[in-house]
């Protein structure tokens, strides 16, 4: 029997444990109550983007199970839950609020409210909507101001209920994996169109944050970033990894905290870089009430012998550290140095984990998944937060990655994160060895 109360002894009383979800991964209906089309419902359909010829559709059908699945986390003992709206769902068309979209989540959070459970939202959880990709999407600066309409009516009809409004969701993944290296939707290529893309989600961020505090003054206000801290192969890669920690990590905080681009790397993309007006520092250092970091694992980095390029990272199954079922080095002692490492570099606003978790290769057996890796994974990455706070990180909270299985992007439906399993067949939901592991822990610290 898993057991976290050895992990967990260094975290405070008030601590926060969630779980997160996100629209695209689970909640199916995707042409349902008005609801047009994402970019990911496009990319889906382009052939070999996505592993089998997944879809979104019906994923974890959680437009039609949600109550089911609040019940779930609340059985589970965790504090909150972060989730994310469908843009798409809301916003189907310029300038239209989809009535039907908006009241699904005013009742979801309604139904979070009754079962005592703290709702977390995020307005962009990478399903741009298609109407909006079609004017160019990211790399129109336009967007940031219909993402800003859009943001103000959730935040109207949402209101103080939520208790934590991340604007965006991982704009690193949003702008090179979707819009510089092509693997994620919309599938554009390109160093100039990814920066143009990151600078106009945070100009999206900036531009909302005002007008959510607007609508919910109650509530805290920030951002989620994820970060997979560099490491040199040897003390002479030391160079290479600033580049690379600036590039992948800091670009898409140090301008929210002192309005300009690391320099380092500003200045080798310097015949890439977008347009950016004199008004955008201000809008970019919108004060944030809190930091959301989502981790996973590190990088091994090491000097290129490629003149093309700035740096090489080494692949996953080289380090010799233990793989998770996506192949991605599990190494717990990243979490506590980056939340060490951005504490002293930015006193950022307080922190909490928003994503964490681990892929693994989950057998159902008798009803039963006996998931001991990702208990270990879950117990390590709890006693690094323990070991940063002692060290003077102000961390508040953690929210598991995810909540259920669910449909993992260009992965499809063949890696599963959750702590809950679903059967995608009959959708039946099936806690996890490590949700239990969670239950015994949340049950006893909240007696």
């Amino acid at each position: 029997m898993y057991d976290l109360s050895a992990a967990t002894a260094k975290l405070p009383s008030d601590f926060i444990f969630g779980v997160a979800t996100a629209a695209f991964q689970i909640e199916g209906a995707t042409h349902e109550d008005g609801r047009t089309d994402s970019i990911w419902d496009t990319f889906c359909r382009t052939p070999g983007k996505v592993k089998n010829g997944d879809t979104g559709e019906p994923a974890c059908d959680h437009y039609h199970r949600w109550p089911q699945d609040l019940d779930l986390i609340r059985e589970l003992g965790f504090d909150a839950y972060r989730l994310s709206v469908s843009w798409a769902r809301v916003m189907p068309e310029p300038g239209v609020i989809n009535a039907k979209g908006l009241d699904f989540y005013v009742r979801l959070i309604d139904g979070l409210c009754k079962r005592g459970i703290a709702p977390w939202v995020t307005l962009y959880h990478w399903d741009m909507p298609q109407w909006l990709e079609d004017r160019g999407g990211w790399l129109n600066r336009e967007s940031a101001w219909y993402f800003a309409q859009y943001a103000e009516a959730v935040g109207k009809a949402l209101g103080n209920k939520v208790a934590g409004w991340c604007t965006l969701n991982e704009p690193f993944c949003s702008a090179y994996l979707g819009y510089r290296w092509g693997i994620h939707a919309p599938g554009r290529t390109g160093l100039a169109n990814g920066l143009a893309a990151a600078h106009h989600l945070l100009l999206a961020h900036g531009l909302s944050v005002p007008r959510l505090r607007e609508a919910a003054p109650d509530s805290k206000v920030g951002i989620t970033l994820n970060f997979t801290p560099g490491y040199p192969v040897t003390p002479m890669d030391q160079g290479a990894v600033e580049v690379y920690n600036a590039e992948n990590g800091y670009w898409f905080l140090e301008p929210l905290m002192t309005g300009h681009y690391p320099s380092i790397v500003a200045k080798l993309h310097a015949h890439a870089m977008p347009r950016i007006l004199a008004e955008d520092a201000a809008i970019l250092q919108a004060p944030l009430d809190f930091l959301g970091i989502n981790y996973y694992s590190r990088a091994l980095v090491k000097q290129s012998q490629d003149p093309d390029k700035l740096y090489d990272t080494v692949p996953a199954e080289e380090t010799g550290g233990e793989l998770t079922d996506i192949g991605w080095e599990i190494y717990p002692t990243g979490l506590r140095d980056l939340l060490l490492d951005l504490q002293s570099r930015y006193n950022p606003p307080p922190m909490y984990i928003t994503e964490n978790g681990a892929a693994c290769a989950d057998v159902l057996e008798n009803g039963e998944v006996q998931d001991e890796q990702r208990c270990r994974y879950y117990r390590h990455h709890l006693a690094a937060v323990g070991e940063a706070l002692e060290g003077g990180a102000d961390v508040r909270g953690y929210f598991c990655w995810s909540l259920m299985d669910n449909f993992e992007w260009a992965e499809g439906y063949s890696k599963r994160f959750g702590l809950v399993h679903v059967d995608y067949d009959t959708q039946l939901r099936t806690p996890k060895a490590s949700a239990q592991m969670f239950a015994r822990y949340l049950k006893q610290r909240n007696r």
